[in-house]
């Protein structure tokens, strides 16, 4: 059985981003959306103010009727704007991070929406997507508020913005020490979906003796490391590259932190996929620093895919 690409649905303008994200990607994959929107019992009712100029009572919204009324304005502007799209939607009661975590084990992906800062400070990640990141075992997709169809693609000739033009190219950061294929085959799945190129990104650190003693920063030895680097990233991605002829593959090994090059590396990319390993710490699941600082700081949307 096919799964389904899912995103969660509040009602914000993260979450219409989501939706957007969610259908676009629905279609490429030929894979049904499914919108979904999570009732809290407690939930109190909200009041509504009469329009200017009018005589009319407040209006009492409960919790159920936005319930209902998120989904379904959502599902009709879906439609209208992906026709032929197979599109559902489900209202779940219970907590949100509950709702979504459950509704990971089943999707094919989990869009979430995330409050942009600004295009240079990345994401504003609220506390149910960074619980839901932290446990999903699917991969999960964090997309900023404001991101348009439009931002994936390579600008058209000339300007003209009639024409839609190809997909800007799909980052993977891969660490060659614990190479993973669910990461890696997501990626290589993402810009194959999208006729993009693959940008991998590699970031390593020089031995701790460049740090201390001046006779080893050498020219030779770094370039000799360099190529070390290099080669091993290329081993590791030889038989991706087999799976996947069509995928054009640009290797990147950067001296560095690497969340600071892939935050560099979205500011033109359509799509960044990065790793989360599962693994449980004295406070439960959590996010790695790199996964952790990519997110706060990246302007494409951002894939984290899970892996042991």
């Amino acid at each position: 059985m096919s799964r389904t690409v899912i995103a969660g649905l509040d009602g914000s303008a993260e979450s219409l981003a989501a939706a957007e994200w969610a259908a676009r990607e629905a279609r490429l994959r030929g894979l049904p959306l499914k919108l979904l929107h999570a009732l809290e019992d407690w939930a109190p009712d909200y009041g509504s103010a009469p329009l200017i100029g009018t005589i009319a009572a407040p209006v009492a919204y409960t919790p159920k009727y936005w319930a209902e009324r998120i989904p379904r304005e959502m599902s009709e502007r879906m439609r209208e704007r992906h026709p032929g799209l197979e599109i559902s939607t489900e209202q779940a009661a219970g907590r949100p991070v509950e709702v979504l975590q459950a509704a990971a084990k089943e999707a094919e992906v989990l869009v979430l929406g995330s409050r942009g800062l600004s295009t240079l400070t990345g994401f504003l990640i609220g506390s149910v997507s960074m619980s839901v990141l932290a446990h999903a075992e699917r991969p999960v997709v964090l997309v900023r508020a404001g991101e348009r169809a439009e931002d994936e693609h390579l600008p058209t000739p000339g300007g003209s913005g009639q024409q839609r033009h190809a997909y800007r190219d799909v980052v993977l950061g891969l660490d060659i020490a614990r190479p993973c294929d669910e990461v890696i085959e997501y990626a290589f799945d993402a810009a194959a979906a999208r006729g993009a190129d693959l940008r991998i990104v590699h970031g390593w650190s020089l031995p701790p003796v460049f740090g201390y003693d001046p006779a080893a920063i050498d020219p030779v030895h770094n370039s000799e490391l360099a190529t070390r680097e290099s080669a091993a990233l290329t081993d590791v991605l030889l038989p991706w590259r087999s799976k996947f002829p069509g995928v054009r593959v640009e290797e990147q090994c950067v001296v560095g932190r690497a969340a600071d090059h892939l935050a560099d590396a979205s500011t033109d990319a359509s799509l960044v996929v990065i790793g989360r390993r599962r693994r449980r710490a004295a406070a439960g699941a959590h996010l790695g620093p790199v996964a952790h600082a990519v997110l706060h700081h990246a302007i494409a949307p951002v894939a984290v895919v899970s892996h042991q």
